[in-house]
């Protein structure tokens, strides 16, 4: 190892850190790559549409010539919830049911497994309330004259880079052009049509709902849109402002614009409801107000600075990492298409689509969570239905989860503050939720949830009892305080959930009679099997959650016996790794393990991903292993990203490449969505996630680099991963070994790195904050 002033070994003469303007210099030769191209108009919402978003704003663009069609999204219109028609409850028990629970405990004690069905009717409860999230409606852009069919001259595309959806075509000779962003900054959709002969520009522009509960009105340059759901009394609004240069503008009786013989026209939306994250009534004020604020702002700026401010604040995130995956082919075949033709022999195609859907997914979280909305949700935050599939809710056995799985790694941790603030809302119906159904302190939340702080329980007997969620979304508070090291954040945002969920399974593990350690009971492998006592994924998660805590208590102080309460209950607790019959790590307790199950969710290796109790080289990753092979490679698209993920951390880049592949082969629409099916959002994130995990892991806090490089990648090169320490790393690779390396430190701290150009493997430094060290 050297500095970059060549004094080897010198790890105190480190160079500065890039600043941001140099990293987004470095990316720009990759722009061209990065692009979503198509040869025709959108003809279905799911597969084909092109995902624009601002965090609570997304809509999708479709590129039909004779309407273009912009079905969008706001993240807080969504049914059920207090209010609802049919009641609501947050999913608590409408009954006491003294003695239920422990009544399941002692069977399980007596009979070591009970089934689905039988636990659900004594714990369970029909759903009422729950509510679904609601696609705002389409907003139409009518042109009439346009052609009816595309030819050889149109053109639609998303620039990645840019965040901006773009529609061409030429007709009679004119070239129309069409673009679409959605800006984070100013909160509001953008939309601007033109062409390059003047007065050519004509069209209408209206307001079209699957609901009935809306009324739309158009007055000067504006259309407003206003309503409550039928279902709870949401109030929710829409406002639409339309600019001109040449022609005319007419407001019509029917709620429309209409604009003729213009030479460009361009408008801005904004959208909102009187929803509030606050327990236990979620309402806050009528909407209008601030939409016509937001609008009227945003028209003010004028569209080339919206435009600018847009571009600039997705590039901030966007640009800090680059892939480049050598040989790549540019991106001169239309996605679908190079989609289609992928592992066909043209392996510089396949590399230009992997870099291309890595990418995809570190846009889709910068478009779907920024902050002052919801998290992500099962579909982000894209939905044309009002009956989406899962509600498009928060599924907290693993979905959300994996949303945020590349928010640190991949470089985009401000992406985390609508899950934290998500955290933080449901602390107080999950402390409701504890005390009546288990009667115990601190917070819970079983499989899924809503906005309106649903964390009791369903019926749905193989879906509907998991308890352990609440302790595996503080992880993410965890991680993002292991990779940014702030403890104003630790003890303010993620200590606080960390504890009380903590405090939770301090009083609800139970004794096992079979061996004496603590056990969590009834638990239950998501999604199959039968319940017992202390199934390894509740065991695995809940010794995450308390080996996180004691950390975070030892480094903030907090008094000995509380931390000498964790480390009892930790030296008890049964940790949920052990090796079966044929070589597996068990699925539970007990060595139940079926060679022949091929079940989707692989559990039971969460301490392998995204825990960090498995580490290579030891037996329990051996097992992990023959677990995995067991169970396969087929599965949903979320479930083989999942799998990109578990290969990557046992070290194996050829097979976690393959996962890769399979994901695209069939599980990935030609919007490069991933499918479950239908369309679920996580198989994006986890896929990106399972990239990074390829180039770099510091899970065990030592900077890994390349720990499972395959082969069909032996040269390459990647800027701007984050290791956990504070640390931003770039790498460069060629037949398949590290030539550079460079650690940019941002804090100061002990740095231990692991790089096959180490003679001793790997090496620990003190790194100074600001300041970068080059291996080579």
């Amino acid at each position: 190892m050297r500095s970059a002033l060549g004094a080897t070994g010198a790890l105190a003469l480190g160079v500065p850190a890039l600043t941001d303007a140099v990293a987004a210099a470095e990316a720009a030769d990759t722009s061209d790559d990065l692009r979503l191209w198509y040869r025709s108009p959108a003809a279905d919402w799911e597969r084909e549409a092109l995902p624009i978003g601002g965090g609570a704003l997304g809509a999708m663009v479709f590129g039909t010539l004779t309407s273009e069609r912009l079905q969008f999204n706001e993240k807080t219109l969504w049914t059920g919830g207090p209010g609802a028609r049919d009641g609501y409850d947050f999913g608590n028990w409408r009954e006491p049911r003294p003695g239920a629970l422990e009544a399941v405990r002692r069977d399980l004690d007596a009979h070591g497994r009970l089934t689905p069905d039988a636990v659900a009717a004594d714990l369970g409860q029909a759903r009422r309330g729950y509510g679904a999230h609601q696609t705002f409606g389409d907003l139409r852009v009518d042109v009439p004259g346009a052609p009816a069919a595309a030819d050889a001259t149109y053109h639609r595309a998303l620039d990645l880079r840019e965040a901006v959806a773009t529609v061409a075509y030429t007709h009679q000779g004119t070239r129309h052009s069409r673009e679409f962003f959605a800006s984070h900054p100013d909160g509001v959709l953008v939309g601007r049509l033109t062409a390059d002969r003047p007065a050519a520009v004509t069209c209408t522009l209206h307001y079209t709902s699957p609901r009935a509960d809306f009324t739309a009105t158009s007055q000067g340059d504006r259309i407003t849109v206003r309503g409550e759901l039928a279902d709870n009394g949401l109030k929710f609004e829409a406002q639409l402002r339309l600019v001109h240069r040449g022609g005319t503008l007419t407001s019509g009786a029917d709620g429309t614009l209409t604009v003729t013989g213009a030479d460009h026209v361009w408008f801005v939306l904004a959208a909102a409801t009187d929803y509030a994250d606050t327990f236990p009534h979620y309402r806050g004020d009528d909407p209008h107000e601030a939409v016509t604020r937001t609008v009227d702002a945003a028209l003010a700026r004028g569209h080339e600075e919206l435009r600018a401010r847009h571009v600039r604040d997705h590039r901030a995130l966007f640009d800090r990492v680059a892939l480049d995956l050598r040989h790549q082919a540019p991106a001169d075949l239309p996605t679908d298409e190079l989609l289609k033709q992928y592992g066909t022999g043209n392996p510089a195609a396949d590399r230009a689509l992997e870099a291309l859907f890595f990418q995809y997914g570190r846009y889709l979280l910068i478009a779907s969570s920024r902050t002052g909305s919801l998290p992500a949700n099962l579909q982000g935050v894209w939905n044309q239905s009002t009956a989406p599939p899962w509600s498009a809710d928060y599924h907290v056995n693993i979905n959300l989860q994996m949303n945020y799985w590349p928010a640190e790694a991949a470089n985009l941790a401000e992406t985390t503050a609508p899950y934290d603030r998500f955290v933080e809302a449901l602390r107080a119906p999950g402390r409701r939720t504890a005390r009546e159904m288990f009667g115990a302190p601190g917070w819970v939340v079983h499989n899924e949830t809503n906005p309106y702080g649903f964390t009791g329980v369903h019926d749905w007997s193989t879906a509907f009892w998991f308890p352990e969620a609440a302790a595996w979304l503080t992880a993410q508070l965890y991680e993002h305080y292991r990779f940014g090291g702030s403890t104003d954040y630790l003890r303010h945002t993620a200590y606080p959930a960390l504890k009380e969920a903590a405090a939770f399974w301090l009083d609800q593990l139970r004794t096992d009679p079979r061996d004496g350690t603590l056990v969590v009971t009834p638990s239950y492998s998501p999604e199959h099997g039968d319940f017992t006592a202390g199934a390894a994924m509740s065991q695995q998660i809940v010794h995450d959650l308390l080996t996180n805590t004691l950390e975070a208590a030892r480094v903030l102080g907090e008094p000995a016996d509380f931390r000498a309460l964790l480390e009892r209950t930790l030296d008890r607790l049964d940790p949920g790794l052990r090796v079966g019959s044929w070589g597996q790590l068990q699925e539970w307790k007990a060595d139940l393990d079926d060679r022949g199950d091929d079940h989707r969710h692989v559990s039971h290796l969460y301490a392998l991903h995204p825990g960090r109790q498995i580490e290579p080289g030891t037996r329990w990753a051996d097992a992990a292993k023959v677990s995995l092979t067991a169970r396969g490679d087929g599965g949903t698209g979320w479930s083989k990203a999942w799998k990109i993920n578990f290969w990557a951390r046992l070290r194996d880049g050829d097979h976690a490449h393959k996962m890769l592949g399979d994901q695209l082969k069939s599980s990935t629409l030609p919007n490069l969505w991933d499918t479950h099916p239908p369309f679920q959002i996580d198989g994006n994130f986890g896929a990106t996630s399972g990239v990074v995990e390829m180039l770099l892991q510091s899970q065990h806090d030592v900077i890994d680099v390349l720990p499972a490089l395959p082969a069909s990648w032996p040269d390459g090169s990647v800027r701007g991963l984050r290791a956990r320490g504070g640390a931003t790393v770039d790498i460069t690779w060629a037949s398949g070994r590290a030539t550079r390396v460079v650690v940019h430190a941002a804090r100061t701290r002990e740095l231990t790195v692991r790089c096959g150009l180490l003679a001793a493997g790997e090496r620990t430094f003190r790194a100074v904050a600001g300041r970068g060290y080059v291996f080579e």
